[in-house]
Order: structure tokens, then C-alpha cells, then sequence
């Protein structure tokens, strides 16, 4: 039996971060929808999103010897919404992988999530992913955009979700990078539909995906759909609560909304595809603090049977809110 610990969302603040408090804010130009984002913020996500680094350490301490750990992207607030690109978003990133890789070492894997590479801010209309966060992801904070790894009869696959599901962020990119994130969208894609023609018939896959918007993408790929009755279990991050995977599978396959800006674009896309998410077997690993109205953070567990003869066992665990 393998211990398996899986974190997701730590969304960590260095102290370049910490100096721009009212981040969001400042972007929105429009006082009626700084006024919602504010009361969005204050009574339904997360009050403060700066205060949140000590759950890191929690989780760290209660989790001294797992045989892997799995962060699932999203190391940064991304105060500037164009990821690592942005020093102190980098900053952010270091630290936080640096806790991790300090406590466990070669036995961490981590994946890189949409605010690593910089995400368009919900209310005021700026930023997105950097070509620069994509390089720096990769040769400064040493995340890998995919990796395999065998535990037993298990083969653990770690993608990267917004390059999976780049049409849908397509307007987010700087005209001059377009071409340049097209060509990383088909390599990986390719790289990924390889990964799953090698598969042995009896190995079985977790497979690891921050963003629940690029599974679509993966489901059209025949050789990958072809292979799904092997995938366990895909652990998703980037919706911080089950109250969000609950209410995005309700309304899979609502109609695109494409007059409402970018966002709404972007996350009805999302929600209009998610009918797939169910042959991938979805599990949400939650962020640390999980949203301000439930405070129902935390992270997973698993325990894998090396024979591969047992469904691997997941558990959350919930952490304390204070």
C-alpha cells in the first residue's frame, strides 16, 4: 500500500504579493461592478486571499512521510492576472514549492495551474497567460507541463490544463503569442494522446488535471477516449469547493454566453462541454481554506494497492478555519 497526499490551490502570498492588498479592486474601473466583486469576495469566496499561507505548513505537518505528493497547481494569488510572468507572483510560486520540496523532496510531482500562467481577472478585464510564466514555470520553479510516474499497477499522469483547453482562453492571449501558445497546445496534446496508446491493458490511470475546462479536449481525442475506461480516477483542482463541482455538473451544457465579455465566455464554454466530465470520474481535491460562506477547505488522501487489484481509497480531510 502506497500513502499518496494531493494539495491543490494553495494560491501562496510572498511578500511581494502581500504589498498589493486590493488587487482586484484597483483593475475595475466600473464602481457597480467593483461593488459586487467586493461583496463576492466578503461573503461568498474568500474574505482575504493574502492570509492564507499558514495551511500550507498545516498541511506539511500532518502529512510528515506520504511515499508522493501531488500539488495540483496554482501556486501563486497572481496579483497581476499574468501569472509568474510577474516577479512577485514568482516569488509567491518559489516559496511555496520550496515548502514543499524542503519537506518532501523528489516524492513531490506538482502540476501547473491557469494562475501560474496568469488568468484574466473575473471583474476587470485584464491580464492572461504569458508565454514568459509558461517559460519560467518550467526552468525557474522546475514544474514539469507532464509527467508519468508508476506506483504498482497505477500510472499517475500530470497535464497541464489551460495549454490542454487553449481555444477557450484564446482571446486572453497577446496577438504577437498566438502562434506560439498553438504550437505548445498540439505538442501537448500529442504528448498526452502518446502517454495513453502506451498504457498496458491492466494498468489503471489517476490522472492529474488543475482545470476541469480541459477534459473536453482530451474527450475528443480518439486515442485518449478510446483509453478512459482505464482512468480511475481524474483529480481536478481550480474550483476551491465541492459547491462549485455540484453546481457546474447540474448545469452541464448550458448554451456558450459570448455578448457578456470574457469571463462568461469562458466559463459557459467550460460549463457547456462538462457533460464529458463524468467519463473521466471526476474527484475535486478543495483548496486550503475552501470559500468564505462554507470554510470547507482542505485536501486529499489516497491509499493505492500496488497489485492494482483494489479501487484506490480517497479521503478528504478538512482542515480548521481560522
Amino acid at each position: 500500500m502506497r500513502k499518496l497526499l494531493i494539495v491543490s490551490d494553495l494560491h501562496f502570498a510572498g511578500p511581494g504579493e502581500q504589498a498589493r492588498r486590493g488587487h482586484e479592486a484597483r483593475v475595475i474601473g466600473n464602481p457597480v461592478l467593483r461593488s459586487l466583486a467586493n461583496a463576492w469576495r466578503q461573503g461568498v469566496w474568500l474574505r482575504d486571499p493574502l492570509a492564507q499561507n499558514h495551511r500550507l505548513g498545516q498541511i506539511i505537518r500532518a502529512n510528515p512521510a506520504p511515499h508522493l505528493v501531488v500539488a495540483n497547481g496554482d501556486f501563486t494569488v497572481d496579483t497581476n492576472f499574468v501569472g509568474v510572468s510577474d516577479d512577485a507572483s514568482l516569488e509567491s510560486a518559489a516559496l511555496a514549492l520550496g515548502e514543499l520540496r524542503h519537506a518532501y523532496g523528489e516524492r513531490l510531482l506538482a502540476t501547473i495551474g491557469d494562475h501560474d500562467l496568469g488568468k484574466q481577472s473575473l471583474f476587470g478585464g485584464v491580464g492572461g497567460p504569458r508565454i514568459l510564466s509558461w517559460n519560467r514555470c518550467q526552468n525557474q520553479l522546475g514544474i514539469a507541463p507532464f509527467w508519468r510516474r508508476e506506483v504498482g499497477r497505477h500510472v499517475l499522469l500530470g497535464v497541464t490544463s489551460t495549454v490542454l483547453a487553449l481555444p477557450v482562453f484564446a482571446l486572453e492571449l497577446p496577438t504577437e503569442e498566438r502562434s506560439a501558445w498553438q504550437a505548445l497546445h498540439v505538442a501537448h496534446l500529442a504528448e498526452v494522446r502518446a502517454a495513453f496508446a502506451a498504457l498496458e491493458p491492466d494498468q489503471r490511470v489517476l490522472l492529474f488535471v488543475h482545470d476541469p475546462t480541459a477534459l473536453p479536449f482530451l474527450w475528443r481525442d480518439e486515442e485518449i477516449r478510446s483509453r478512459l475506461g482505464q482512468v480511475e480516477r481524474t483529480v481536478i483542482g481550480h474550483l476551491h469547493t465541492p459547491l462549485i463541482l455540484r453546481t457546474a455538473q447540474l448545469v452541464a451544457g448550458i448554451p456558450r454566453i459570448a455578448w457578456a465579455g470574457v469571463t462568461a465566455r469562458r466559463y459557459t464554454s467550460a460549463l457547456r462541454e462538462a457533460r464529458c466530465w463524468r467519463e473521466f470520474k471526476v474527484l475535486l481535491c478543495p483548496s486550503p481554506p475552501g470559500i468564505q460562506l462554507l470554510k470547507d477547505g482542505g485536501y486529499l488522501q489516497a491509499e493505492l494497492d500496488l497489485p492494482g487489484t483494489e479501487p484506490v481509497r480517497f479521503h478528504r480531510v478538512r482542515l480548521p478555519w481560522d
